[in-house]
């Protein structure tokens, strides 16, 4: 039996588990299990390791992204560039691979929907994810600025996105979990009327499928897509580096 599974905090609802469930029944994958790891604190991470001796790979999500790198062993030089693991594969001799996929899945969710004046991005947020956003904006050529709650001398706090910033800024991610199910009035505090038909605004939620962030950037016009694609890119590329 081979066990594959996801380490986060509070991933009852997470993508992860059915999307490979369902995969393994789908496609026939045999003595194949994936499994929900739900951890208060990073310092239980050894334990998964020592209980679960059949397991070949796991996903990292929020809050774990960073956290993780210094359990593991060895780190791709992607991972190591952005800082960041999504993706862990587990060697036959037992050793931990940190990998990024979140890089792979939101490239090519981006990249169909990019014009000639989507110049610049907004990323709001500041955790793992927005790393990995950080690393495919540079790939691009696309100039980026990070929004912050507790913005740092290099960052905008959100009381500082204004319309003529937003004018400016034609992509605006968040990689926050700000909206979330079953938080979903949630919202973050922009000034949406700086959205328009220029925009292109990408949350990488998934649960709701429109966030408040994507219904209010939609009603002026923005382009709106969620994390789904990019999710479901980014299983795939961890699927194939779990069997490489």
């Amino acid at each position: 039996m081979r066990i594959f599974g996801l380490v986060g905090r509070n991933i009852s609802y997470s993508f992860s588990e059915k999307y490979f469930s369902d995969k393994f029944k789908n496609e026939n994958i045999p003595d194949s299990v994936y499994k929900n790891f739900d951890i208060p604190d990073i310092t239980y991470f050894p334990q998964i390791i020592k209980k679960n001796k059949q397991l070949k790979g796991l996903n990292v999500t929020i809050p774990y992204k960073e956290e993780i790198i210094p359990y593991l062993d060895k780190l791709s030089e992607k991972a190591e560039e952005i800082g960041a693991v999504n993706t862990i594969r587990i060697t036959k001799k037992g050793k931990l691979k940190g990998y990024n996929t979140d890089v792979y899945g939101f490239e090519k969710s981006l990249t169909p929907l990019l014009k000639p004046h989507h110049t610049k991005a907004l990323i709001l947020g500041t955790g793992g994810a927005s790393k990995a956003v950080a690393w495919v904006l540079k790939k691009l050529g696309i100039t980026y600025q990070y929004v912050s709650r507790n913005p740092d001398s290099q960052q905008l706090a959100y009381s500082e996105v204004s319309e003529r910033i937003l004018q400016d800024y034609t992509i605006v991610v968040n990689c926050t979990p700000l909206g979330t199910f079953p938080n979903v009035e949630d919202c973050l505090p922009l000034n949406y009327r700086g959205f328009s038909p220029k925009h292109i605004a990408f949350d990488l939620i998934y649960n709701p499928s429109e966030t408040r962030f994507l219904q209010q950037a939609k009603q002026n016009g923005a382009v709106a897509i969620n994390g789904l694609q990019m999710l479901t890119l980014q299983a795939e590329k961890a699927w194939e580096i779990w069997n490489k």
